[in-house]
């Protein structure tokens, strides 16, 4: 066996995606300066609760942790899937932390995964499981996979600090990812959600659910939000109190925009008697509900066709179609869809086309190349890699074309060296024929509510 050859990165950023992404390229990497500068120097618990996930769903998989935590050799292995799994996520990080790694492993491996997850399901700083499964899984649907073996189920609700809950995760595999152009925001048709409540008492839920229903009555009548109550001694009702809401905004195109959170006393402040004098107060649920819905606002005023939570997830998708041309719109990009666009052209070697769009306020992203059909498909689901995206056979074209609304649209083209590229009439051109592949988007008005 040859010496392996790691690829060297530096600093914590992001550790969730780059593991990620070098378990879908098979590319062994070497990271250093692990939280170097912070007190406690080294991974980080969820950090290494991680690698044990990707241990389970992968064979032949390769880790080295130096004494103090700081280095890290990562050698992926062949990603398997598979039924009747188990992990305890523990409690430094929410569930949603590892359902995002896990969709994307899941889809592109051996076998169909089945996985139980323990934790903590809602909390303030990751998505929660019911967004997951109202926002993440109809969106997965553009990108060509079933829901046909696509399944979260919640059996237990787990909050801060002491978690306690339980989803049952499924995902199918699939052949390859299908391109996308997905530009169209649509309007806003219907709000859905869901209320929940554990170890408390059910009537903080109904407060949550007629404050955010104040706000939302008042510009279109298809709002509905459903209740989840558990309460103390009851089965599924986790080891901590606590409470939260999640909401989503569903679009005339198939468009899912949504907004969470929870309430939950955080480590240490929690007691034995939850009605002690000295126990320190909530937030009111009324406060609650008013404040999810005006997130939920300004997330459709943002524009896209994600919300900002999701700008990570729908960018990895997008490098990881097999062929054709992806064009995406979103809002204003949010830190951490900025930091996926580094990670992904720092390991995968992919960089995006990115046009903003004075207009309306939107970004427009573009990615794609041209292959021989399949090819690379086979190469995804046998050794679990990206394509060989950067190959130095490929070509990128890039051309401006004037639309009759007068806005400009930026259109990219990933060609393989069987075609030769001409620049005639405005059009890109190849051997045998004309390739035309512009799309025109409308406006921001298009996201205004549909009542109006």
């Amino acid at each position: 066996m040859g010496k392996i050859t790691y690829k060297k990165l530096k600093g914590s950023q992001n550790m969730r995606q780059r593991l990620l992404l070098a378990t879908l390229k098979s590319t062994p990497i070497l990271i250093e300066d692990i939280h170097a500068d912070d007190t406690l120097p080294g991974l980080r618990p969820h950090e290494i609760s991680l690698l044990h996930l990707f241990e389970k769903l992968t064979d032949d998989c390769l880790v080295e942790i130096n004494e103090t935590g700081t280095k890290l050799k990562y050698k992926p292995g062949i990603i398997v899937g598979g039924s009747n799994l188990v992990h305890d996520c523990g409690l430094t990080r929410a569930i949603g932390y590892f359902l995002e790694p896990l969709i994307l492993l899941g889809l592109f491996a051996r076998k169909p995964l089945a996985i139980i997850l323990k934790g903590i399901t809602n909390d303030s700083k990751d998505p929660s499981v019911d967004t997951f499964r109202s926002t993440t899984f109809p969106m997965l649907k553009h990108f060509g996979v079933p829901s046909e073996g696509l399944k979260l189920e919640i059996k237990s609700r787990g909050v801060s600090p002491h978690g306690g809950g339980e989803v049952h995760l499924a995902i199918p595999t699939v052949q390859h990812l299908t391109a996308t152009m997905w530009t169209d925001e649509g309007m806003v048709k219907r709000i859905r959600g869901e209320a929940f409540t554990t170890r408390v008492s059910p009537q903080l839920g109904n407060e949550m659910i007629y404050a955010a229903r104040g706000i939302f009555n008042n510009l279109l009548p298809d709002v509905y939000i459903a209740s989840d109550y558990r309460k103390r001694l009851e089965a599924g009702s986790g080891n901590s109190p606590g409470y939260g809401i999640s909401l989503v905004a569903e679009t005339t195109s198939g468009c899912c925009i949504s907004a969470d959170t929870t309430i939950s006393y955080t480590r240490g402040e929690e007691a034995e008697d939850i009605e002690g004098e000295d126990k320190k107060e909530l937030i009111p649920a009324s406060d609650v509900g008013e404040k999810i819905a005006s997130v939920l606002l300004e997330e459709i005023e943002k524009g896209g066709v994600v919300d900002s939570t999701h700008q990570g997830l729908l960018f990895l998708l997008c490098a990881l179609c097999p062929k054709d041309v992806s064009k995406v719109r979103v809002g204003k990009l949010s830190p951490y869809g900025i930091e996926t666009l580094r990670q992904i052209k720092d390991v995968l070697d992919v960089q995006f086309v990115i046009k903003p769009d004075p207009s309306t306020g939107t970004v427009i992203l573009k990615y794609g190349f041209g292959e021989k059909r399949g090819e690379h498909a086979d190469d995804l689901r046998s050794s679990n890699a990206i394509n060989r995206i950067g190959d130095a056979s490929a070509a990128l074209a890039v051309k401006k074309v004037p639309c009759e609304s007068g806005l400009v649209v930026i259109q990219s083209l990933r060609m393989s060296d069987a075609w030769e590229l001409f620049f005639k009439n405005s059009f890109f051109k190849r051997a045998g024929g004309v390739s035309h592949n512009f799309i025109h988007w409308q406006g921001k008005a298009n996201c205004k509510m549909a009542c109006h």
